[in-house]
């Protein structure tokens, strides 16, 4: 079985003082810092996912400024993919797929930001795709939300989507479990 880390968004609008600060932006980074480090020790593909906020209404990511930066802690190295994309779906209108299936990938690890968008976009996308998939929940972080006057806090949010990732779509796993699966204490 081949398998690939997609590092998701992990841009410097999501951290202290970005255009869209998550909760807890920065310890998920350096838990996404750590598997990062993983692939690379075991020579195992990576993709990078940069996203870019194109649309007119658009208020962070954007083009040419630093919050659309991948965070330091992240850092793609040269000969490491690279996929730009405008959606929350990693797979909508790039070459994701067509690379996966060049690798002859069989199972995705997901790291990355916004766990409620486009963490779960991405995932739910590779499992329809027919990819096994392991997300790594404390590698991801979310934010505040709102429906209906009701204040949903990150905390909440983030264990709502894992939930629902892990009833079919995803096998979720903390870094430490992760890492020790592969031969590596945290």
């Amino acid at each position: 079985m081949s398998k690939v880390l997609i590092i998701v968004d992990v841009q410097n609008d999501y951290f202290d003082n970005g255009a869209m600060e998550l909760v807890g932006a920065l310890q998920a980074s350096e838990n996404v810092k750590r598997v990062l480090a993983k692939f690379r020790e075991k020579n195992l593909p990576i993709v990078h996912v940069h996203h870019l906020g194109v649309s007119p209404d658009a208020t962070f990511f954007l083009p040419g400024t630093a919050g659309a930066e991948i965070h330091a802690n992240v850092t793609p190295l040269t000969g490491e993919k690279m996929v730009v994309k405008y959606y929350p779906n990693s797979f909508r209108e790039t070459d994701l797929l067509e690379h996966l299936h060049r690798l002859a990938v069989t199972e995705v690890v997901v790291t990355g930001m916004m766990t409620h968008m486009c963490i779960d976009a991405t995932t739910r996308a590779a499992r329809d795709l027919g990819f096994e998939c392991t997300v790594i929940g404390d590698a991801c972080a979310t934010r505040d939300l709102e429906v209906n006057g009701a204040h949903v806090k990150a905390a909440d949010v983030q264990t709502a989507f894992l939930a629902a990732l892990s009833s079919f779509y995803a096998k979720v796993q903390n870094t430490q479990e992760y890492l020790a699966a592969e031969g590596q204490t945290a």
